[in-house]
């Protein structure tokens, strides 16, 4: 298992380091002070994983402590009415909403470059006409490596390299699976999953569970993904280079509009909701509530998604969290990591392209 890890920490450059995403104001960050609990025992704040993310990726001011290497996205969605049942959520209905998003590797390194095994993120936030707005940031993992903000913690920095080799220590990594066997499980799904060639034709997933509220006030637990239309292609081999991915996703996106399907999967009475390292059973009801169109890339220097943190708890009416503690933890790191880049001088970032629009509206 060890030789593992090693191999995906050097080979998937930081997919044991998934962040809390994978992007809120100071009144969610209070709030989360009140229901994650990280004032205690250990007092974990959100300055703990500013220090966390640093001691993996070192400094880079300007940047987003997690998922630093990333693109703007924009186009729309638009609802199908099937979701309706479920949630009373404007965007649902058969209407379109504006959309701005983030393509972005994890980890903290501004400019790392891409590779095949790398976790990849979507980041969004749906700008409904009639209906309050709705943000995620999903990941294209099946499950999530740990249950809570204190091991997510603890995790990070037990991957963390140790200076004068730059790599993990084996005995510490191997310390912390020995107590939680529910991250050893968690990797062992990540390393199995089915890679694709790029950003355009992956899956993305929310991993942690939220609740659907519809007009009679029922209450329903979801999990969603987005599932590309664009065709499932694995890997090519030897496929690299420094921005490989960024570039085949701004090719694609000139060449033509992309497309996701937003696949709801319905919990069912005995699911886990406040465990992301836990996957629900595949054959679980699923709604396709509607369809993603992206048509547009950007630079994030002085791009739509630059100064938006893609917080998980920005909920619509008809939406509402579950009692998943990660969303209430990534809140509010988000909101410390906004806070610090806002204040700094950040110098360009590695994607830099012009605007590249496809045709169509």
């Amino acid at each position: 298992m060890l030789a593992l890890i090693r191999k995906n920490l050097t080979e998937k450059g930081g997919a044991l380091r998934l962040a809390a995403v994978v992007a809120a104001p100071a009144a969610v960050a209070a709030a989360f002070v009140a229901t994650a609990g990280w004032l205690s025992p250990d007092r974990l704040t959100p300055a703990t994983f500013m220090r966390d993310f640093h001691a993996v990726d070192g400094a880079h001011p300007g940047f987003r402590r997690n998922h630093a290497k990333g693109v703007c996205v924009s186009g729309w969605f638009d609802g199908s009415g099937a979701a309706t049942p479920l949630s009373r959520a404007a965007l649902f209905g058969k209407e379109r909403s504006q959309v701005v998003g983030r393509f972005a590797l994890a980890g903290g390194a501004p400019n790392q470059p891409d590779a095949p095994g790398k976790v990849r993120s979507l980041a969004l936030r749906f700008m409904p006409t009639n209906g309050a707005e709705w943000r995620m940031g999903i990941n294209d993992i099946p499950v999530f490596l740990v249950r809570n903000a204190a091991d997510f913690s603890d995790f990070t920095l037990a991957t963390a390299p140790v200076p004068g080799t730059g790599q993990p220590d084996p005995a510490r990594i191997g310390a912390f699976l020995d107590k939680h066997p529910e991250t050893k499980n968690a990797l062992g799904l990540l390393k199995a999953r089915a890679l694709t060639s790029g950003f355009a034709n992956d899956t993305y997933n929310s991993l942690d569970a939220f609740l659907f509220v519809n007009a009679e006030g029922v209450a329903t637990p979801v999990r969603w993904a987005m599932v590309p239309e664009q065709a499932v292609e694995p890997p090519a081999a030897g496929e690299g280079g420094q921005d490989y991915l960024f570039d085949d996703l701004l090719k694609a996106l000139a060449q033509g509009q992309l497309r996701w399907r937003l696949m709801v999967t319905v919990g069912e009475p005995g699911d886990p909701t406040a465990d992301p390292t836990a996957a629900w059973p595949e054959q679980r009801r699923k709604i396709d509530a509607g369809t993603l169109t992206l048509t547009k890339a950007e630079s994030e220097d002085g791009g739509p998604c630059t100064g938006i943190t893609f917080d998980p708890l920005i909920l619509p009416e008809g939406v509402a969290p579950s009692d998943d503690p990660i969303p209430a933890a990534r809140s509010a790191v988000y909101s410390r990591s906004f806070a610090l880049r806002s204040g700094e001088t950040k110098p360009p970032s590695e994607i830099t392209p012009a605007a590249v629009r496809s045709g169509g509206q």
